[in-house]
């Protein structure tokens, strides 16, 4: 570690968590909120999860534009300590059916029976970007941050793989992959940690001035983006106009992400269960069911008590993360 020990790192993460504690904010905050947040909405009368492709559009133009984004763990993966188990998705990097550390998107289909009609739906699955989430307020390391823009933003070079963030969130969304990340640094012996990684929905190319690359890919145009108002305004006239359904207004506090569905959502969340329990092993993360109006975790007891000690610990992890770069030279 260039003359910074491990010991090193923990001495100045205990002093400058110490210090700066009291005043941390929590890690979900942000100090600016002067960029309009986005939206983005999914019309489900649009997709069809492109029946004319062997992938869906939208999952192989997220793969393509994360790439180089995706981990690349070390050869020899050791287990998470002291249990004799990983999460190590490697070998599976072609896996688009459903949501991995190499696959940040992919497309749900069921059929489902409303008011004598039969619904075929394809519905695209991602990171929702909850407006307060939970997976930011309680990373105990701080590597997650709602950013101005809106998207829900995980710091690979400072997550520690804990899976907090996929235990307190709905769909469980974000994927762990093992042997990877800040764990080989200062804990090589627990290399079994890994990283979190999701969609951030294309926050670069957010910040360029861009669409996300599902967006620009959707051929049928039922992903669409704009200012969060706006947007919830058109699902709520879309909603109207079929006479339908939206999920993610309401959803954990709201998200930034909202379905238009002909069908309800708590037959689109049957469907989906009882696709989920027919698979080879259902308890494999990665496969979110749509939970209608389930509430947000920093609402309850047990969510305001955490979020109390997460954050002085968060910042303590940063300080410490700070110091090291500082020690490493990097900018």
């Amino acid at each position: 570690m260039s003359g910074f020990s491990r010991r090193e790192f923990f001495k100045r993460s205990l002093a400058s968590g110490l210090a700066g504690g009291l005043a941390f904010t929590g890690p979900g905050k942000q100090a600016s909120a002067s960029k309009p947040q986005v939206g983005t909405v999914i019309d489900l009368t649009r997709c069809d999860g492109c029946r004319e492709f062997k992938i869906p559009a939208c999952v192989t133009a997220c793969g393509r534009e994360n790439r180089d984004r995706f981990p690349r763990p070390v050869e020899e993966i050791g287990d998470y300590w002291p249990q004799k188990k990983k999460e190590d998705w490697s070998d599976k990097k072609e896996l688009t059916t459903r949501l991995t550390p190499y696959n940040w998107t992919f497309v749900q289909k069921v059929t489902v029976e409303h008011r004598g009609k039969s619904y075929a739906l394809a519905v695209p699955r991602r990171c929702m970007h909850c407006d307060n989430p939970p997976c930011a307020n309680l990373c105990p390391f701080s590597a997650q941050h709602k950013k101005p823009e809106g998207p829900v933003v995980i710091d690979t070079n400072l997550c520690l793989g804990g899976a907090k963030c996929r235990d307190v969130c709905p769909w469980g969304i974000p994927a762990r992959q093992a042997g990877v990340g800040l764990y080989l640094k200062i804990a090589p012996k627990f290399a079994g940690g890994g990283v979190m990684y999701k969609c951030d929905l294309c926050y670069p190319r957010l910040q360029a001035g861009k669409k996300p690359a599902c967006v620009e890919a959707c051929p049928r145009q039922a992903i669409l983006i704009g200012p969060l108002g706006e947007m919830r305004a058109l699902a709520r006239a879309r909603a109207r106009v079929i006479k339908g359904y939206i999920y993610g207004e309401k959803e954990n506090g709201g998200t930034s992400t909202l379905y238009i569905s002909p069908a309800p959502f708590t037959k689109i969340h049957t469907a989906l269960e009882k696709q989920k329990a027919s698979q080879p092993n259902p308890a494999l993360p990665g496969f979110p069911g749509m939970p209608a109006e389930v509430g947000n975790y920093m609402d309850s007891v047990n969510g305001i008590a955490l979020s109390m000690v997460a954050a002085p610990v968060a910042g303590a992890v940063a300080a410490g993360y700070a110091a090291y770069r500082t020690m490493k030279g990097d900018k």
